[in-house]
């Protein structure tokens, strides 16, 4: 089962089934979030996740935001979007991106949180 489908697959268990970690679709959710997790192990894609966190943004404000070629930054925004991460609309000729859901926000955030820790040599809290 490709990522797109796998994560689309998991928003309509979501939606279905809040709080089943166990059962059935125990499984099926785990494979989903490993595969989200494996789309943020990239640096890149962690960058323009964390710059759209902030708000919508064309490609431009994207490159900038992430130091990465207008190529690069293309290809892994279609991998984000069809991957069901990110939603686009148009702005006259712009597409502007946008996070799908506050969720990939806030793992985003919580990542670069244990990175702050980890570099700071911060003591683990709860």
């Amino acid at each position: 089962m490709s990522t797109s489908t796998d994560l689309a697959a998991a928003h309509g268990s979501q939606e279905q089934g809040q709080g089943q970690g166990q059962g059935q679709d125990g499984g099926e959710r785990l494979d989903v979030a490993a595969s989200v997790l494996a789309l943020l192990a990239d640096r890149t894609r962690l960058a323009l996740l964390h710059r759209l966190g902030a708000g919508e943004a064309d490609v431009t404000s994207l490159i900038e935001a992430c130091g990465a070629p207008r190529t690069s930054v293309s290809q892994h925004l279609a991998k984000l979007r069809l991957a069901g991460l990110v939603t686009t609309r148009r702005d006259g000729r712009r597409v502007v991106y946008s996070l799908r859901h506050g969720h990939l926000r806030r793992l985003v955030d919580e990542a670069l949180n244990v990175a702050d820790h980890q570099i700071g040599s911060l003591p683990p809290h709860d």
